[in-house]
Formats: C-alpha cells, structure tokens, sequence
C-alpha cells in the first residue's frame, strides 16, 4: 500500500520551522502536527523494574557486590548509569567508557573478549569484580564475565533459561526457548530438561519475532551474544545484565560457581565461534 501510494506522489514539502529540541522531554506544534520528545532512559528503567527484584539486586550493592560495566562509548551508556548506579546503588566507576562517542571513543564496539580485552583485564585475579558485563553500539548485544570466568553466549543463553524464573518477571516459567542455527545446544538441554519447546531458527532476528509473537517461546538468543525476551521482541543487552544480576542476588553465588552447578546438571557443551 505504501508503495502505491509513492507512485501517485507528484510533490512534497518540507517545513521551515525551529528545531525541536529533542533533548528534553515535552510537547510541540509543528504546523499542526503535535510532536511528543520521551525520556527513554526513565522509560525503559521504569519497565526493567516490572522484570527484576530492584530490591534484591541493591542489596547486593549494598553488600559490597563490585561489578564493571563496559559501556564501549555506545548508546547504553546513559540507560546503565542511571539503572545501575543510580537506581541499584552499584558503585560510582562501575560504567565506564559510558558516555556515547560517535566513532565509539576510537574502538569497535562489539562485546567480546577480543573488542573487550579491558574488561577481560579487569576481570582477572583475586581483586577483580564480582560481575563483568559489555554491551555492544546500538545495545542489543551483552558479554557476560564473571571473575577469572568467561561466559560465552551459548551458555548465557542456557544458564538464563535455567533460571529465568528467580526474576519476578519471568516467575511463572518460560512458554519456550529458541536459539540460531550456530549456537551451542546447551539450551536444548535446559529446554528437554524442563519439558518446555526448544526451536533452533536461521540466524537472524526476525525468526525469533514470529516465535515471540506467536507466544510460542519466552526466551531466545544467538552465539553472536544477542539475547532477549518477550519484553521488547528484540534482543536487549543491558536487559540480559539484570537478569544475572538478579539471578546472582537470588542464588549467592559466583558466576564461576553458577557454571559449574549448570554444568554439573546438564553436562557441558563446548562452543566457541571465530570471526575472519
């Protein structure tokens, strides 16, 4: 319909008016056309607090739980200072490289061990952070590190299914999972172990989407570290920090101690994957 519509276009106008200042939230009038600037910050914060136990994650904090948070100069920068410091107490300096750069500070923001090798470097001997996370430009992608403890993708994915449920926001349990063509079983086993669907989709988004619409599966991610839920029928970086950390707060346990009862239960699937 939209493409018919372009074939019927003889002319278009452009409006001579002030900007609109589009970084403070209010109302405008553009020729009659109401323009509304939102706080997606305040929004989406508002929204991780109906998925995560807020109160149990700050006490966490407040316990002297350390995490670092690599921000990689992108768009989550601003969303993890005020969720993570402001909100949930994490100590001022646990975002860094938090402010959004245009050529991402001179870096390449994806979030592995190679692109993150500060992380990797902070996360290692006995006085690193409890907790290590990235996230990637436009957010929608997470590595998760625990001290001298790597998290690939895969068994994010698996560990998240597993214990989802320790999250107010998934407490009723996972309709399914689904997780891309390239990564690890350790889902499926998490999926058989608990009786729910497993789907395995081509790589790309847009099939977990028909899966999440359908209400068919809860959960879903890829080997590329993209992971996400129903929430938003995306994949959600900073999204995927809160759930370990309100799994981390919920259990007391290590990250490296998590990984090791998931694979003590379910066995232990080797993956990794090499980009040329």
């Amino acid at each position: 319909q939209i493409f018919t519509c372009t074939k019927t276009l003889g002319e278009y106008h452009i409006l001579d008016a002030p900007g609109v200042p589009i970084d403070a939230a209010g109302t405008y009038d553009l020729a009659g056309m109401q323009v509304e600037i939102v706080d997606p910050i305040s929004d989406y914060a508002g929204l991780m607090e109906t998925l995560f136990d807020f109160d149990a994650i700050r006490s966490l904090f407040n316990n002297g739980f350390r995490m670092r948070f690599d921000a990689m100069h992108a768009v989550t920068g601003p969303y993890a200072h005020e969720i993570l410091e402001n909100r949930l107490g994490a100590a001022a300096g646990s975002v860094v490289n938090g402010t959004p750069s245009p050529d991402f500070g001179g870096g390449h923001p994806d979030p592995n061990p190679i692109w993150a090798k500060d992380l990797m470097a902070a996360m290692h001997g006995p006085d690193a952070p409890d907790f290590g996370a990235a996230s990637d430009g436009d957010g929608d992608r997470n590595m998760i590190v625990g001290r001298d403890c790597y998290v690939s993708p895969s068994d994010s994915l698996a560990v998240l299914a597993d214990l989802a449920h320790l999250a107010p926001g998934y407490a009723g349990g996972l309709a399914g999972v689904a997780r891309s063509m390239p990564t690890s079983c350790a889902v499926d086993r998490v999926a058989s172990a608990k009786g729910i669907a497993c789907f395995e989709t081509p790589t790309g988004w847009k099939f977990f989407g028909n899966l999440l619409d359908a209400g068919q599966v809860t959960l879903c991610g890829e080997e590329s570290a993209g992971t996400g839920s129903s929430h938003v029928r995306e994949k959600d970086g900073l999204w995927a920090v809160l759930l370990w950390l309100n799994i981390l707060a919920q259990t007391g346990k290590s990250v490296a101690s998590l990984m090791a009862d998931h694979w003590a239960r379910y066995g232990r699937n080797y993956y990794s994957r090499h980009d040329y």
